[in-house]
């Protein structure tokens, strides 16, 4: 059995565009690593219905077999592990709380958030009041 189809069922019907790239990218992934299925890859390519998903698919596909050469030549891994590593690898998910904004490792401050375009509250009648350079 494959790494592909460890992974992946490839009895499927129907596919969505984020499972369709998701499988063309892993497709590329083993074909890099020695694991050829075409089929599998023509099939998925057959059920999206738009030039767009068709070219995502692509992409995708494109994708995984650059990010598999690159791995490969930069690291003495075995297959197992850089497959392990660029396909079933972790999905980590950062809190937007703990995103760090400025300073080297940061976003720009350009980034930061804004209160300009926040919206005043309800009951505020300062935008209508008189301004404090005519009060006396």
């Amino acid at each position: 059995m494959s790494l592909y189809e460890r992974e992946f069922d490839t009895g499927w019907d129907a596919l969505d565009k984020d499972e369709a790239t998701d499988r063309a990218y892993a497709i590329g992934v083993a074909e890099r690593l020695g694991e050829f299925n075409r089929e599998e890859l023509e099939a998925i390519y057959a059920e999206m219905n738009s030039a767009y998903h068709k070219s995502m698919v692509e992409l995708a596909y494109d994708e995984g077999r650059n990010e598999a050469k690159r791995a490969a030549e930069t690291t003495s891994a075995d297959r197992e592990a850089l497959w392990n590593d660029l396909v079933t690898g972790e999905t980590v998910y950062v809190d937007e709380d703990d995103v760090p904004t400025g300073g080297r490792d940061g976003l720009p401050s350009a980034l930061e958030k804004s209160e300009l375009l926040d919206r005043q509250s309800v009951d505020s009648t300062e935008t209508v009041d008189r301004p404090d350079f005519l009060e006396r």
